[in-house]
C-alpha cells in the first residue's frame, strides 16, 4: 500500500488514473481511501485512509477556481469544473458532511461524443436535425448520461448549421471550438451567478440556441419555455425518471391556477422529451442507454393540454413508427443485440411482465393500450 502524497500531488496522480483506467467517478471520504466508479461499480483503490477534512479541502483547494472557496464555507457545498493535464475534464462537487468536506467528481471525456459512440437511436439526430426552434428536453436520474446526450446535440448542430449558440453550465463540462456556428459558454459562479440571471437577458444576446445545464426551478422552466415560444431552439436537461413524469415534474414548479398556461405553452412549443437510463453491460465495465422518447404530434398535444399524461405510455406505443419509444422495448432491444443480459433487463424494465411478452415477440402493451389514443 503506498503512502499518500501532497494533497495537491495525490489529487493531481488520482486524476490521472481515473483517467488511465476510464473510471467515471471518484469519491473521496475522510476516514476511507479513494473510491472509483467502473462500469457502474464503486471499487476502493489500494490506498491509505483519507487521513481528515483539512487533507480533502487541500486536494479541493488546489482544483477550484480562485475565490471560490468562501462559497463552500458559506453553503456547505460547491461545483466546479476542472481540466486534467489529461484531457478529460472533471465535474467537481464538494460538499459538507458531519462537519468534514467529501468530494465527488466526475470525469468528462475530453473527447466530444456523437450519437453512435453514445449507442443513441437514430430518433436523436433526426430530431435534432429537423428542429430550428421548440424545446428539447433530455430527462434522466443523476449519471444516466443527460450531459453527454446534449453534448452530441450541441456538437451536431456546431458542425452543421449556422447559429449563434449560448451555452448556461453549472459548471462546463465539454468545451465547444466553434464550427459553423459562433458557440458562447457561460458558467454559473464564474460568468454569470445564476441560471435565472442569465436566462433574464439571453434574448438579448441574439442566440438561435440556447442550451440550459438544467431546469432546477420555476424561472429558468418558464424563461426556457418562453424562448422556445419565440422561435428560438432550446435544449436542457432535468431530473425525472420518465416522460410521462416530466410534466408533473415541470408543473410542481408552479401554482394550479398557472397549469393551463404552462400547458398551453409546452404543447406549442415542446419538440422531444427523451429519457435515458445508463444500464450495465452484459461486458464488465460496458454500459448502454435505455431510451424513451416522445415527440410532440398532434396526439400528444390534445393530451398535454387537456390533462391526459396517462396517456402518454399508450402513445410511445401506439406511434413507434414516427420514431417514439418505450424503455420497456428498449431494453428489449438490447437484450435481443446481446449488450445487456436478460436478468439485467429484467431488473430494471419499469413492467417485467411486458418484457418478458416482448422477448416472446408479444406486444402487450401496445395491444392493451391502443384503444385508449
Amino acid at each position: 500500500m503506498s503512502q499518500l502524497h501532497t494533497p495537491d500531488q495525490e489529487i493531481l496522480k488520482l486524476l490521472a488514473f481515473v483517467s488511465r483506467a476510464e473510471a467515471s467517478d471518484l469519491h473521496l471520504k475522510v476516514g476511507l481511501p479513494p473510491y472509483v466508479r467502473i462500469g457502474g461499480h464503486l471499487k476502493p483503490l489500494d490506498m491509505p485512509p483519507l487521513p481528515d477534512s483539512t487533507y480533502i479541502t487541500a486536494m479541493m483547494v488546489a482544483l477550484m477556481p480562485p475565490g471560490r472557496e468562501e462559497e463552500y464555507q458559506k453553503y456547505g457545498g460547491i461545483d466546479f469544473a476542472f481540466l486534467s493535464e489529461s484531457g478529460d475534464r472533471f465535474r467537481v462537487n464538494a460538499y459538507r458532511s458531519d462537519r468534514q468536506m467529501h468530494a465527488a467528481l466526475r470525469r468528462v471525456n475530453s473527447v466530444i461524443p456523437d450519437f453512435e459512440k453514445l449507442h443513441l437511436p437514430p430518433v436523436y439526430q433526426q430530431t435534432i436535425s429537423r428542429s430550428f426552434d421548440g424545446l428539447i428536453l433530455v430527462t434522466g436520474v443523476t449519471g444516466s448520461g443527460k450531459s453527454s446526450t446534449l453534448a452530441a446535440m450541441m456538437d451536431w448542430i456546431n458542425h452543421h448549421r449556422s447559429m449563434h449558440v449560448i451555452t448556461i453550465e453549472d459548471p462546463i463540462e465539454y468545451r465547444f471550438a466553434s464550427n459553423k456556428s459562433i458557440v458562447s459558454q457561460r458558467e454559473i459562479g464564474i460568468d454569470v451567478p445564476s441560471y435565472s440571471h442569465a436566462l433574464r437577458y439571453v434574448v438579448r444576446q441574439d442566440p438561435d440556441c440556447i442550451l440550459i445545464g438544467e431546469l432546477r426551478d420555476k424561472e429558468t422552466i418558464l424563461a426556457a419555455v418562453q424562448a422556445a415560444e419565440t422561435g428560438h431552439l432550446v435544449m436542457a436537461s432535468m431530473h425525472c425518471s420518465d416522460a410521462e413524469q416530466s410534466f408533473s415534474r415541470i408543473l410542481e414548479f408552479f401554482p394550479k391556477e398557472e397549469h393551463a398556461f404552462i400547458r398551453s405553452s409546452l404543447a406549442n412549443s415542446l419538440r422531444a422529451i427523451m429519457c435515458q437510463r445508463l444500464i450495465p453491460g452484459a461486458v464488465e465495465g460496458e454500459r448502454y442507454p435505455a431510451t424513451e422518447v416522445l415527440l410532440n404530434n398532434p396526439i400528444v398535444r390534445e393530451r398535454i393540454l387537456n390533462e391526459q399524461d396517462e396517456d402518454i405510455p399508450a402513445i410511445l406505443n401506439v406511434c413507434k413508427d414516427e420514431g417514439m419509444r418505450d424503455f420497456t422495448h428498449s431494453l428489449c432491444e438490447l437484450v435481443q443485440g446481446g449488450k445487456i443480459s436478460m436478468e439485467t433487463g429484467m431488473d430494471y424494465a419499469p413492467h417485467r411482465e411486458s418484457l418478458a411478452s416482448l422477448l416472446k415477440g408479444i406486444d402487450t402493451a401496445a395491444d392493451g393500450l391502443v384503444s385508449r389514443v
